[in-house]
């Protein structure tokens, strides 16, 4: 909109924003304009904003990361006694919210930096690097042939922790001009190396990971930790002599076992580090989620629990087959399955995160090995070798989320007075959010918690059959309704400690800064901890509980698609002859979905997931909420009929699918399953009006006819 020079610019999503500058050479006084234009749209106007609330600068660096803008450094002009500009070198700093509109200063730069390459290199997900620039203590140099040139040193900001530190030297300090991404590294064409001198060489930075040395004793504890669970896999593989054994550990497990495994099968290595990195990012809003599952267990006790166990399921979509029929069976029966292709690989991938934190690996051979490993031994070991290793790696887990927590207050000067003072001045201790407004539909707020939370957890409670053949594989009623209680209780305080956790990885890391590598990935930020603060043996135990946590889950996922695979396909359609065939055939399946979650957990490596943890929210809203919804338009009505709950599923999931992905309506992640499971119910229940009833014995089918 108006003349500009020395401006700073960077492109934020489709947006390209531009702060500050000279409107005329010799200018006494900078801009303090701040505009946006959509480069990609020909009839796109420039955009004036409010301008940040510090002085007007130019020569400021600019950055995009986390959907934030960034402006800092710069000069400030002014007239000087010979009318010429007079610059002021700038330290502050200001964070732009293009969501909210509103302006926010961060902390101010350990030194004044002007004329730095610009936009700032983002590096990570939560980092940028200012590279050099111009920090005003040689101005006036004499004489100007033996300018030294400008300081050579880089600046990292990180934006969870809102800390600068040192990130080491630059070879060549290269001002007033540009830091362009490419191939992994920042290039930095030309520029001034001093005053009015300018070079023609090319220099290229990039970033390199430290590795922790993790040492020989964790080494061998991680193997010696891996080696007992596979061995726990091939003691109860001698008792695999049926289908029955394999999925239901011949009903002989005790209910407080049963428990412990809902609770490692719903949260597990997702829980431990995608927890603990939701804390550290933001705060508590989302834990709120977990009250919630104390109430859903007591109605599923009460009005789900029943209908399994009275018709004695091996798959829960029997139950969809004895109230629909057989194509609603095989409907529930592949929406689970596409659900758990994708938990498996959410599983793989944030276990494979903390290998890279301890060892230095690619993630991808990482991925690899825990894969081959969990095939290997979720063939041999069935749902009774699953549960009891969920059992220990709970402990295990719940044991190093404190360790974790006591160590980081041990370390800091002020111990728990410092963790909480710092954690309560930077809201990190935050529950609830009381917006009501249309706009807060897409964010954490208290409404969308406890209505996506309530049917979020309803949807896997009643329609997850990893959850439900654990209600099987008790020997009563009673002590399946003791282990779904057992889970209920434990997730409340266990989900308040690993979001303590992240609370404690946050107050930690804002004082000591220069433990954060910009090359690691925030949801890895609890691993990188382990790795680097945690006693030897500790972190080897800890680790290994990782990775024993992910390989359970992803043997958990593994045994219940194959139940379902051949208890709702391959008998119906006989494909083998013995009980021998349909064992050896679940140990196929069992193998092919390990391939295929591994396969998973590589794509979201290549496609660089920012958010792990809303990927598998919005997975699970999407295939799990129209799966409950059949359950309950069947559980709670008599009038549903076969036709009815089909189209009523196929509309509740293209409706779910548009808003997630087409409707530009910016619905959180949470509200997925809050969408489809009432929209099911009520579509099912009219398509069957419409489509006719019924006429069907729901003798046990339905909670007006069911009979204790």
């Amino acid at each position: 909109p108006r003349a500009c020079a020395n401006a700073c610019g960077a492109l934020l999503g489709n947006t390209l924003f531009i702060a500050g500058g000279e409107e005329t050479p010799g200018a006494t006084s900078a801009l303090q304009t701040f505009w946006s234009l959509d480069p990609g749209d020909p009839r796109a106007q420039w955009q004036e904003l409010p301008p940040w609330p510090g002085p007007a600068r130019s020569l400021a660096v600019a950055a995009a990361q986390a959907g934030s803008f960034f402006v800092v450094g710069g000069v400030h002009l002014t007239a000087g006694p010979d009318g010429k500009p007079a610059r002021t070198y700038l330290a502050d700093g200001y964070r732009y919210a293009p969501k909210h509109r509103t302006w926010q200063r961060i902390a101010d730069m350990p030194h004044p930096v002007a004329a730095a390459p610009s936009p700032a290199p983002a590096i990570g997900q939560s980092h940028f690097l200012v590279l050099g620039g111009d920090d005003g203590s040689k101005v006036g140099f004499q004489p100007p042939a033996a300018h030294p040139g400008f300081p050579r040193g880089i600046l990292a900001y990180h934006t969870i922790t809102e800390t600068w530190v040192g990130a080491g030297p630059s070879p060549l300090n290269q001002v007033t001009t540009v830091a362009v991404p490419w191939e992994g590294r920042v290039v930095l064409p030309s520029g001034e190396v001093r005053p009015r001198v300018r070079t023609a060489a090319v220099t290229a930075v990039a970033p390199r990971a430290r590795v922790a040395a993790f040492g020989w004793a964790n080494y061998a504890t991680v193997a010696a930790y891996l080696a007992a669970m596979v061995g726990i896999g091939a003691w109860f593989a001698r008792k695999n002599k049926s289908t029955e054994d394999y999925f239901r550990g011949g009903q002989r497990i005790p209910w407080w076992a049963a428990g412990c495994s809902i609770f490692a099968t719903m949260l597990s290595s997702i829980t431990f580090m995608a927890f603990p990195a939701v804390a550290f990012k933001t705060d508590w809003t989302t834990w709120g989620m977990q009250w919630i599952i104390p109430v859903v267990s007591v109605f599923v006790i009460w009005k789900v629990l029943p209908f399994f166990r009275q018709i004695d399921a091996t798959s829960a979509y029997e139950y969809l087959e004895k109230r629909f029929g057989y194509s609603a069976r095989a409907a529930g029966s592949l929406l689970f399955a596409l659900f758990q292709v994708g938990r498996m690989g959410v599983v793989l991938y944030l276990p494979a995160l903390a290998l890279q934190a301890v060892t230095g690996l690619a993630p991808i051979p990482c991925i690899l090995i825990m894969g081959l490993v969990s095939v290997v031994y979720s063939a041999m070991g069935g749902i009774e070798a699953v549960i009891w290793t969920d059992t220990v790696q709970t402990f295990v887990l719940l044991g190093g989320a404190l360790l974790s927590v006591v160590l980081i207050v041990l370390s800091l000067d002020g111990g728990l007075a410092t963790l909480f003072g710092t954690a309560l001045v930077h809201g990190k201790f935050h529950m609830i959010d009381w917006d009501f407004s249309a706009a807060s539909r897409s964010a954490p707020v208290v409404w969308v918690i406890v209505l996506g939370g309530l049917f979020q957890h309803l949807a896997s409670y009643t329609s997850d059959q990893a959850v439900i053949q654990r209600y099987m594989t008790t020997d009563t009623e009673k002590n399946a309704a003791r282990a779904i209680l057992v889970n209920g209780l434990m997730s409340v305080p266990a989900c308040l400690l690993f979001f303590a956790v992240g609370t404690a990885l946050f107050v930690y890391y804002r004082h000591f800064p220069q433990g954060l590598d910009p090359s690691f990935k925030a949801d890895a930020i609890f691993p990188l901890f382990i790795a680097t603060r945690m006693p030897p043996v500790a972190a080897g135990l800890v680790v290994a509980g990782v990775f024993a946590a992910a390989q359970s889950t992803l043997s958990t996922s593994m045994n219940s698609l194959a139940t379902t695979l051949v208890t709702d396909f391959a008998r119906p359609l006989r494909a083998c002859g013995t009980e021998a065939g349909y064992l050896a055939l679940a140990r196929g399946l069992t193998v092919l979905l390990g391939c295929v979650g591994t396969g998973i957990a590589v794509l979201f490596v290549v496609a660089d997931v920012f958010d792990i943890f809303s990927t598998y929210i919005t997975i699970l809203g999407l295939f799990m909420g129209v799966l409950c919804g059949m359950f309950m338009l069947g559980m709670c009505t008599r009038r549903a009929t076969s036709a009815g709950c089909l189209c009523g599923a196929v509309l509740s999931a293209g409706i779910a699918l548009w808003v997630a992905f087409r409707s530009g309506w910016g619905v959180h992640g949470y509200l997925y399953p809050a969408i489809s499971v009432p929209l099911c119910v009520a579509s099912g229940y009219v398509f069957s009006l419409l489509l006719g009833r019924q006429r069907k014995n729901l003798d046990g089918l339905t909670m007006f006819t069911l009979r204790r």
